[in-house]
């Protein structure tokens, strides 16, 4: 983001930090678009809580536009029965007027005379960011799966797409099979004329805790193992049995408060990490439920949200409610043994996740409405800074962590950040004002 301040302009755009900087009234923000590849804008009936984007079979790594991505999302709606699942496609995905190539195309095509420049100019006003005059829209197909509760948290089971976990503000995980309505997805070619009526799909089973929760994930190791945690401190375990039933767990004991998050070793098949609002992190086993096998305090507050390192395994990354974002290295795991510890955010951490292709990035979304993109390779270098300066870089300023990558802001409440597993460098966010879809250009 950039700002344009009053006063004699110095040529160079400035960096913008929101709670940081002041917005005065004559001054408005704006962004350059040669930063992203693609943004990409949508929004349902009702804010989302939480999303995710689904496994596909259109191959991976892929880095050619358009894209085609399938995704989950959950609503709160104003009353429970107006509340559904979406499964979504969201197809045509170009680059608008987006990256650095579509900016040199528009300065050739603007560059013949005075009278293209003048209609080339007219018709970008009346483009959104995100679309181009040479580009087909972009499209969502969706099917809606009626729900009779808002939904906290939703994951798709990574070895079977279809099979999705829904963690329900009415204190219950319900796993539902949503396959016919992705193979419909991905056989429909135009949009329905008509609004999708909500259809409804009995659970395969249901589980109720004692109180609503956010917690739960699929195992990435043992297909249709879960764990889903609550705000009274109980985490319960799924064990697929035969027929499609789950034999559910007695609680695991560790924390003394609410647990917030929990993720499954990308590795080990019996290993999982929580958070809490007791400060804490747990390292649990399967196979010993009566305690936690490591327990460090990890923050002076509530600890929101966790993410594990798929490429490297030992290393966990946490988020807490002061704005601190931590790297831990599981092999010396202990009180104060951080490796890394960063306070740009200025409020809670909403969501915290590992790159899926660069073992050294992670996002991270917080209250302060940015999405930030951290590499924990990077040093500050700079003569290759004032290299950049003449394309139009942003100046830097120095109370900026060299390890920050990228930051994306726009959107208001930010709650869930997810990389996408197929599509390198590609990222989606969940707001209460709807959906971003992006790929920042320096990644």
């Amino acid at each position: 983001m950039s700002v344009d301040a009053a006063g004699p302009s110095t040529g160079v755009p400035q960096v913008w930090r929101p709670g940081i900087d002041p917005l005065g009234e004559d001054e408005e923000l704006d962004y350059d678009p040669t930063a992203y590849d693609c943004l990409h804008k949508f929004a349902l009936e009702w804010p989302c809580l939480s999303f995710d984007i689904i496994r596909d079979d259109l191959g991976a790594p892929r880095s050619t536009f358009p894209h085609t991505v399938f995704m989950l999302a959950g609503t709160q709606a104003a009353s429970a029965r107006q509340n559904y699942l979406a499964v979504l496609k969201l197809a045509e995905l170009g680059q608008g007027r987006h990256g650095k190539k579509q900016s040199a195309k528009k300065e050739g095509a603007n560059s013949d005379d005075d009278e293209s420049d003048d209609e080339s100019d007219d018709e970008s006003m009346e483009g959104s960011d995100d679309e181009d005059s040479k580009e087909p829209p972009a499209k969502m197909h969706h099917r809606l799966v009626q729900q009779s509760c808002g939904i906290n948290r939703v994951r798709s089971c990574p070895q079977q797409p279809g099979l999705v976990a829904l963690w329900g503000d009415n204190g219950s995980v319900r796993l539902l099979d949503v396959a016919a309505q992705l193979s419909q997805l991905a056989a429909e070619v135009e949009v329905a004329s008509k609004a999708a009526s909500k259809t409804q799909v009995n659970p395969l089973q249901t589980h109720a805790h004692a109180t609503e929760g956010f917690a739960v994930d699929w195992s990435r190791v043992k297909a249709g193992r879960l764990a889903s945690g609550d705000c009274r401190k109980h985490i319960h375990v799924w064990e697929p049995q035969e027929g499609g039933r789950w034999q559910v767990s007695s609680p695991y004991n560790g924390h003394s408060g609410s647990v917030e998050d929990l993720q499954w070793s990308p590795s080990e098949e019996s290993v999982f990490a929580s958070c809490s609002t007791d400060k804490s992190i747990c390292i649990f086993d399967t196979r010993e439920r009566s305690k936690a096998m490591l327990q460090v305090a990890a923050a002076d507050c509530d600890v929101n949200v966790l993410s594990w390192n798929a490429l490297v395994g030992y290393m966990l990354a946490s988020g807490a409610d002061d704005g601190g974002l931590r790297v831990w290295d599981l092999r010396s795991f202990r009180e104060g043994g951080f490796v890394s510890q960063f306070n740009f955010h200025r409020s809670h951490i909403t969501s915290v996740e590992w790159s899926p292709y660069e073992s050294s990035m992670l996002a991270t979304t917080g209250g302060d409405n940015q999405a930030l993109v951290w590499d924990l390779a990077l040093e500050r270098d700079p003569e290759e800074e004032a290299a950049l300066a003449p394309e139009g870089n942003a100046s830097l300023q120095e109370a900026l962590p060299s390890q920050l990558l990228f930051v994306h802001a726009g959107q208001s409440d930010i709650k869930e950040l997810h990389w996408h597993s197929q599509i390198p460098g590609m990222l989606a966010t969940t707001a209460a004002d709807g959906f971003n879809l992006f790929r920042p250009s320096n990644l």
